[in-house]
């Protein structure tokens, strides 16, 4: 396992699936199950799609890979049933020796690790826990592609899959170099920003808005969405939060729907965002032991685009109390007896049903393989892509990198090294290493 962690490391295998976790540092004893997420949790990201689709062979290489190192005895890849369809695939068809399809149903948010592990396995993470206190080590679909190349071609992590859809013609899944502009993407595409429309990297719902002119692409960007500002999607995300807050704690009717559809609550987690909203800003300050349960949140926007009916957004109270626990560097971990409700089945969203409260639905349409593009004249690479301790520089400034080069170290403590996704020659930025090809 010892080898298997520093092959990780040293060729920067970051978590794909949006949450950027080191994946080496995931590698524990005690695991008998390996999880492989394909569920593309978010509407309009087709690229562990097309992925599955076009790169199975390496997909299953890197997971091969894992179980050979680590003794885990089987590996399961959870995809939607629509996606397995569109694969051909069943549930528990066998994909290679120890390695099998595991359906999961059309609803959201099922690409949520906890809920994913519970679907797919019955296992119930406890509140505050990790996978591995149940067996479970999880990674995404290009994580495991990614150290599928790493061991057949001796190749780092330059490259990255993602989608571009929403308000665009045809959606595309493509594969470009680790720090290429959103606004270059947009160029090769001939993609043009109309006003009214906002830029997400990530789904609709827990993407994060962007300015496409000074973003870059990082190891954890799964897509890139332009979307109308009067859909909800957007609305949700460009809300004043200190009005938000303001107005929760006067306006909220306690009807207790929001907690009543929260999957995390569903799975039997202490998580009530009903009382969460009601609570006063000021006592969370002073006694921030109170809302320790707001660590639970996974941040889908349930409670916020469906459940709530008075136009409140519980999450953003939640994700204020977040702010203010990892401060104090406070989670909940405390122990107890927590069973799945047993409701829970009747009140999962269907997936066509939640596009819908996004206003996305029109932009459903499955994307195509657009190819890998490597015509970037300038990449813009950030020091940190990854939890954990940013990348030390290892190159100085001015020199001239190839592709694939080490251009920055691991720090100490859990981190990661970044190599080059072009080469030319690197200038040394703010908290970034831009390499601009020389002509």
């Amino acid at each position: 396992m010892k080898t298997l962690k520093t092959l990780m490391q040293n060729f920067g295998i970051v978590g794909a699936g949006g949450a950027g976790f080191p994946s080496y540092a995931k590698l524990a004893e005690g695991a008998n199950l390996l999880l492989i997420n394909g569920s593309e949790c978010e509407p309009l990201l087709y690229t562990d799609y097309i992925i599955l689709k076009n790169e199975l062979s390496l997909v299953i290489s890197g997971i091969s890979t894992v179980l050979s190192h680590t003794g885990i005895a089987k590996a399961q890849i959870a995809i939607k049933e629509h996606t397995a369809k569109r694969l051909g695939l069943e549930d528990n068809d066998r994909l290679a020796e120890n390695i099998f399809v595991k359906a999961l149903p059309d609803v959201y948010p099922i690409g949520d690790e906890i809920s994913l592990i519970y679907e797919a396995t019955g296992r119930l993470v406890k509140p505050g826990k990790l996978p591995i206190t149940e067996g479970v080590i999880v990674y995404n679909v290009e994580t495991m592609y990614n150290l599928g190349r790493a061991v057949r071609f001796n190749e780092p992590v330059t490259k990255k899959w993602l989608t571009v859809g929403g308000a665009v013609e045809s959606p595309v899944v493509i594969k470009v170099p680790i720090g290429a502009r959103v606004a270059d993407i947009f160029k090769e595409l001939d993609i043009r920003l109309e006003d009214g429309y906002t830029v997400l990297d990530g789904g609709p719902s827990m993407g994060k808005v962007i300015n496409p002119s000074t973003y870059s692409v990082t190891k954890t960007t799964k897509g890139i969405l332009i979307l109308p500002d009067d859909s909800q999607a957007i609305l949700s995300k460009k809300m004043n939060t200190k009005m938000a807050i303001a107005r929760a704690e006067t306006a909220c009717c306690q009807c207790t729907r929001c907690t009543d559809m929260c999957p995390r609550n569903m799975l039997g987690y202490p998580l009530e965002p009903h009382k969460m909203v009601r609570t006063a800003m000021g006592a969370v300050e002073a006694m921030p032991m109170s809302v320790l349960s707001a660590t639970l949140c996974c941040g889908c926007g349930i409670c916020e685009s469906l459940a709530c009916s008075q136009g409140i957004s519980p999450r953003a109270v939640i994700e204020n109390y977040k702010g203010l626990l990892a401060k104090e560097r406070l989670r909940f971990n405390l122990d107890g007896e927590y069973s799945v409700r047993p409701e829970r089945e009747y009140r999962m969203v269907p997936y066509e049903k939640w596009m819908s409260m996004l206003g996305v639905t029109k932009f459903d349409k499955i994307a195509e393989f657009g190819g890998e593009i490597n015509s970037f004249s300038r990449v813009e690479i950030p020091l940190s892509q990854h939890i954990g301790a940013p990348s030390a520089v290892a190159i100085a400034d001015g020199a001239m990198v190839g592709e694939g080069e080490l251009i920055a170290m691991p720090a100490d403590g859990l981190s990661l090294p970044q190599h080059a996704s072009i080469s030319g020659r690197a200038t040394l930025g703010i908290n970034k290493i831009i390499i601009d090809k020389v002509r």
